[in-house]
């Protein structure tokens, strides 16, 4: 599977648990719990994954560097959200406005992915190579599931680092200049 299908795989499970969010009563607080858990299982290793093997190679060249730190914002505003939600769940707050948001900018930030940087990925990297990130892909987000929301954390201020300093911040002895 190249990362194309993969991604677009993804995201089609995302927007799947998103539409049944929507569809909740606030007096079905154990199934959104529930689906919330299992969003944020879904959401954040594949945004981990992502930023590690696609945007990092898309943000390797010049011209596409500014689609991939537009998509390092859009992972930030999405799992704020996530968040957000998660507190509202176990606060019996008020949620589905923070439902609707996260829904919209996840679906922005899905249709600018697979336009744009589809697009840009496509003009600039090879089948082989879309099969080799494909790959990469798939087994680091099966790693990060396992990870922590601490080792997450850092998983992003890494993937967002230039790539010499990335590499000594998790823990490399050299860096690569």
């Amino acid at each position: 599977m190249d990362i194309y299908e993969a991604l677009e795989t993804d995201h089609r499970e995302i927007q799947h648990i998103l539409e049944q969010l929507m569809t909740l009563s606030d007096a079905n607080s154990m199934e959104r719990t529930r689906l919330l858990a299992r969003l944020r299982d879904e959401l954040v290793p594949h945004s981990r994954a992502e930023e590690a093997i696609f945007y990092n190679s898309l943000r390797s060249l010049d011209h596409t560097k500014d689609l991939a730190l537009h998509g390092y914002k859009d992972h930030i505003q999405a799992e704020a959200l996530l968040r957000l939600l998660q507190v509202e769940d176990v606060t019996g707050m008020q949620w589905m406005d923070t439902i609707i948001k996260l829904r919209d900018a996840l679906e922005n930030h899905i249709a600018e992915e697979e336009a744009m940087m589809f697009d840009a990925a496509r003009e600039n990297f090879t089948q082989e190579e879309a099969e080799m990130f494909g790959h990469a892909f798939e087994e680091l987000k099966h790693k990060i599931r396992d990870e922590s929301f601490f080792e997450n954390t850092l998983q992003m201020v890494a993937n967002m680092m230039p790539p010499r300093f990335s590499q000594l911040f998790r823990g490399s002895q050299t860096p690569h200049i």
